[in-house]
């Protein structure tokens, strides 16, 4: 059974990400592992070394995990670490470059299938964007292919400081089918191992089928293995 999957619309690590003392708790982890990919130009370690501050207020150690360029996502030394984590956190920055770096390579594959045996997920704007499929394209609010942990759920992450005309092409953009989640900063929407999702955090989560307002009843049940 899959473990908890955390979709959040950004604001990583800050006062009002309430969830993440739930998800340490869900995980039993004794260490959260944070993935920089998508910072790897904007200051990585900056987000990292705010993770430990954080979690550590947690009661939790938290280590960073340089999967900063494609070669890193093929090292057998951070593949490892993270199949063998228990609650991994994929964090924001550009969710082109953290699809370049990661798709079809054995980092990707080990962290998926430690979630897919139990471990919780989380991911923080481009790491909740390329989880899902379609892939919200940042380049003009078209959709592109994700990784599709999720399939039929693409996300707008910090969607309380989109602009409306941004959020209103998107959604015009939207195929019939497609449930589209405008998630505010500092907010998560989670999904738990027995498939039922909730909201928690500071803002609000924005639901959508096919462009039309809808509720969380329309979010895709999520098959693993």
């Amino acid at each position: 059974m899959a473990g908890h999957l955390a979709l959040v619309g950004g604001g990583e690590f800050t006062e009002g990400c309430t969830f993440d003392a739930a998800l340490v708790e869900a995980s039993g982890a004794t260490e959260v592992l944070v993935v920089p990919t998508g910072a790897a130009y904007e200051h990585p370690h900056r987000l990292v070394e705010q993770a430990i501050g954080w979690f550590d207020r947690l009661g939790v150690r938290a280590r960073g995990l340089d999967v900063l360029a494609r070669p890193d996502a093929h090292s057998a030394h951070y593949v490892d670490d993270l199949a063998a984590s228990r609650f991994t956190y994929v964090v924001g920055g550009s969710p082109m470059h953290l699809r370049s770096v990661m798709k079809d390579t054995p980092a990707w594959n080990a962290l998926a299938a430690a979630w897919q045996g139990g471990a919780t997920l989380a991911g923080s704007s481009a790491g909740a964007m390329v989880m899902c499929d379609p892939m919200v394209d940042p380049r003009g609010g078209a959709f592109t292919p994700g990784f599709g942990l999720v399939s039929g759920l693409a996300v707008i992450p910090a969607h309380d400081s989109w602009s409306e005309d941004a959020a209103h092409r998107t959604r015009k953009m939207s195929p019939p089918g497609l449930v589209l989640a405008g998630i505010d900063e500092r907010t998560a929407l989670i999904r738990d191992p027995e498939g039922a999702w909730h909201i928690d955090g500071a803002g609000q989560v924005a639901i959508f089928l096919g462009g039309t307002p809808a509720d969380l009843s329309v979010l895709p049940v999520v098959r693993t293995p």
